[in-house]
């Protein structure tokens, strides 16, 4: 298959490079000339053979807008644009009726993975008509990880990215449950190798999980996490996450607590937010803020 792709950074170019090992063709455009195989978008929709695809890997808001608004002018009847990244769902809708008025179709994906997803496969979760996804899956079968798991089609336009703005909400609670244990356990003197402890949980207990081996590998690289601020920044799934829980009366305390909790960490360094810095740039690639 034959795939345009949008955005080469550190989510962009590690699906370019993982969908040319499946053995299929990408053709992929960034602003930076280093990394940029055409040098506009108007080239890469050229050498696209019809009817094309084009998945968007940009920041979510106007940088996204800002694409598929070109990308309508440049595509034609029949094509297809791919959001893969974060954008809010509410705008996946607004997207769709604006590219379904030429003519051309619109799938939102939700992917997770972070900087370890060009070895071990993106976690997808699609929205879209059945025969616009339908048409994607050989670009789905490259993306996902082995085996049966790590790809649905959650529903109509907006179900992908609703779903992983969920997954991300509950990322924030599982991290701040973490770190919350971290600094309870660094605090009382009869524990003494407190990075020991959360090795020890890796095998046979109910809490163990990717998170805990992230944990384990920052802990190994910064035992006390004495290098870290305790700063960490909302992405701002997490707030979408609360305020989606309002509209629809969901209670959701854990979720919400987590995000209060990055909003404490710009107050003064807190010892947890160390722990989800940490995380964050574990899985993801996040910038840290140094002590020093």
């Amino acid at each position: 298959m034959q795939l345009g792709l949008i955005g080469l950074g550190k989510m962009g170019g590690n699906m370019r490079e993982r969908i040319r090992r499946a053995g299929h063709t990408v053709i992929g455009y960034d602003r930076n000339p280093d990394v940029s195989d055409v040098g506009s978008l108007a080239e890469l929709v050229e050498r696209l053979d019809a009817p094309r695809t084009v998945w968007v890997m940009v920041p979510a808001g106007g940088p996204t807008q800002s694409v598929v608004d070109e990308l309508a002018d440049l595509l034609s009847a029949g094509d297809t644009v791919v959001d893969g990244g974060n954008s809010r769902w509410t705008d996946d809708e607004k997207h769709a009726e604006e590219l379904g008025a030429k003519g051309i179709g619109f799938v939102d994906a939700g992917v997770s993975g972070g900087v370890w997803g060009l070895e071990n496969g993106y976690a997808l979760m699609v929205g879209g008509d059945k025969e616009h996804v339908d048409r994607l899956q050989p670009v789905f079968e490259a993306l996902k990880p082995e085996g049966p798991y790590g790809y649905v089609h959650a529903g109509k336009v907006g179900a992908g990215h609703f779903s992983k703005m969920v997954h991300n909400g509950i990322e924030y609670a599982m991290m701040q449950a973490y770190a919350e244990g971290w600094e309870l356990l660094e605090a009382v003197d009869s524990v003494t190798d407190v990075r020991e402890v959360f090795r020890s949980w890796q095998e046979g207990t109910v809490i163990r999980s990717w998170l805990l081996d992230l944990a384990v590998n920052a802990l190994d690289a910064d035992e006390h996490l004495e290098k870290l601020r305790g700063y960490a920044e909302d992405s701002g799934e997490g707030r979408w996450t609360v305020e989606a829980a309002v509209d629809n009366a969901v209670p959701l305390p854990a979720i919400t607590a987590s995000l209060f909790a990055r909003f404490a960490s710009r107050q003064d360094d807190s010892p947890q937010m160390k722990m989800v810095a940490a995380l964050r740039n574990q899985f993801g690639g996040h910038a840290v803020e140094s002590t020093k």
